[in-house]
């Protein structure tokens, strides 16, 4: 597959993706509006951040590891060999599994059984429904690496329209399940992933499709692991790089849910402000999850595929550098104009998203300024996304290990930096310590690329400078835009607050023409790559 074949893959995956997180994030926006006048916030707050940070953790730790192992250099393995190494997230998900529901019923507190019922059970059937999905994992493997977009799209869409649909029914029919309510739609959301995924390798396998593409299986059998004769086990080298991104796994995971894991563990917020906080922070993270994570994980699949793991830019093919360097740049300069966007807007519009959102239980106390503060977090979360997604992609094994000090002393200074800002200044001193420790993770991986280009004609950190205009733009509509919530916003009635919305449209609409007007690069790049369809449909 040509680097140009790569890059057209990468940018469909990206857009099917962004599509997937809209739906994603959309179903759940509605369904914690919707849950928040049945259910209690303790019960979202133990649902949302106790039972989910116990399930992301178990399969985060099982699992992102050997999925970056394993995508690095594209299809170019032996499949025997992965596939075999894949199996091993699923006994290492049952020890973390069992490791985990120890901690979590043992060594932390308990919720009250009146207010939030089952929390035992619910416990280990979360674990569960993380050891459930990882069955899927040599399927979903292959998929990515194969570039078959389509699937990932249509069985998490089916997962999450099963979740959702069994949430809803039994938080109207079965109120008084509590937390089983929620149990069972993530054992359905689990199993409808794995389901998906064998039907569609059972029909794909041993088709003309199949036979088209030289897909290296013949039959789902081949999905099992077995020695292959004259080849070892596994492949030792992936065997050590899935070792060296464990190590890193670990850490991020502890800086990706670091507010989560303080909550939990050192008790520095009730489970009903857990709760709200959750909804506030998932509010304030929709855009990034919608674009940024999306973008990173498909341009990760790109760098490590189209360079050489390890090899400085002179000792590689020239062609494919510059084309990682130039959609580097546009990647850097679109996730900084989205980024700047959220955080201008987000300072004037976060009391009243709240109150349209949760009424006066969010947008009453520190809601807001939670929010606000999200806000500018937004910006250094997009541009770390990509800086470390090129990064990742382009360390040696050795650079990784080494990288692990650097992530091991981030994720300590995160723990006392949220344990203390906490303290001081309640759910915002989790946001102020992610904005710290992400600026000092995107310093590092600014001096990586520096370096990493330094000897060669290429400066995609030239996608990090914004025009003169559009900062113009950005500095004017803020100021309007917090005029205007001062004048119109929140508290008159909604004629005022249409009047406040039709403002911000119109600073908007400003900042854009601002952007089409000055970023030809980044245009050209989102209407050629991002938005393939769009080109087709106007050639």
């Amino acid at each position: 597959m040509s680097s140009q074949d790569v890059l057209k893959s990468a940018t469909t995956l990206a857009s099917y993706n962004v599509l997937l997180q809209v739906m994603f994030r959309v179903l759940t926006f509605l369904l914690n509006a919707f849950t928040l006048r049945f259910v209690s916030k303790e019960l979202i707050g133990v649902v949302n951040v106790r039972l989910t940070l116990l399930y992301t953790t178990l399969v985060f730790l099982s699992r992102e590891a050997f999925r970056r192992a394993c995508l690095s250099g594209g299809t170019n393995h032996s499949w025997r060999q992965v596939i075999n190494l894949l199996w091993l997230t699923l006994p290492l998900g049952v020890l973390w599994a069992a490791l985990l529901v120890c901690v979590w019923l043992w060594l932390l507190e308990i919720p009250d059984p009146q207010t939030v019922p089952y929390y035992g059970p619910a416990v280990v059937l979360f674990a569960l429904s993380g050891v459930q999905e990882l069955l899927a994992e040599p399927f979903w493997v292959l998929a990515q690496a194969h570039m078959f977009v389509r699937l990932k799209v249509v069985a998490e869409s089916l997962a999450m329209i099963a979740k959702c649909s069994i949430t809803v029914v039994l938080v109207v029919f079965a109120r008084e399940w509590g937390l089983y309510i929620f149990c069972a739609a993530h054992l359905v959301y689990t199993g409808f992933l794995v389901l998906c995924y064998v039907v569609y390798f059972i029909r794909f396998l041993g088709s003309k499709e199949a036979a088209r593409k030289s897909f290296p299986l013949h039959s789902v059998g081949d999905f099992f692991p077995r020695r292959a004769k004259g080849e070892p086990l596994v492949d030792w080298t992936l065997a050590r790089l899935t070792w060296s991104f464990f190590k890193q796994s670990f850490l991020k995971q502890i800086l990706t849910e670091g507010e989560r894991y303080v909550m939990t563990f050192l008790n520095v917020l009730s489970f009903g402000d857990q709760g709200v906080y959750d909804i506030v922070n998932n509010l304030g993270s929709m855009v990034a999850r919608f674009i940024f994570l999306p973008i990173e994980e498909s341009f990760y699949i790109f760098f490590a595929k189209v360079l050489e793991r390890g090899r400085n830019v002179k000792s590689q093919k020239q062609d494919d550098v510059a084309i990682a360097a130039e959609v580097l740049e546009c990647l850097l300069k679109l996730v900084l104009v989205v980024g700047l966007i959220i955080t201008v807007f987000g300072y004037a519009y976060s009391h009243l998203a709240l109150d349209i959102y949760g009424g006066s239980l969010l947008s009453s106390g520190a809601g807001p300024s939670l929010l606000r503060c999200y806000s500018c977090y937004v910006l250094l979360l997009a541009v770390n996304g990509v800086t470390e997604c090129f990064v990742f992609a382009a360390m040696s094994q050795e650079e990784v290990d080494k990288y692990n000090l650097v992530m091991l002393a981030l994720s300590l200074s995160f723990l006392i930096l949220s344990y203390m800002l906490t303290w001081w200044s309640g759910a915002v001193g989790f946001i102020l310590a992610n904005c710290l420790n992400m600026g000092l993770r995107i310093l590092h991986s600014l001096l990586y690329i520096q370096h990493y280009f330094q000897h060669s004609q290429w400066k995609p950190l030239r996608g990090l400078l914004p025009s003169p205009l559009l900062l113009l733009a950005l500095a004017v509509s803020g100021v309007v835009t917090a005029l205007s919530e001062g004048l119109f916003c929140c508290d008159d009635g909604w004629l005022l607050r249409l009047v406040h919305i039709g403002v911000g449209a119109s600073c908007l609409l400003v900042v854009l023409v601002a952007v089409v007007l000055t970023e030809t690069q980044l245009i050209h790049f989102v209407r050629t790559q991002l938005l393939p369809r769009y080109t087709k449909k106007h050639t």
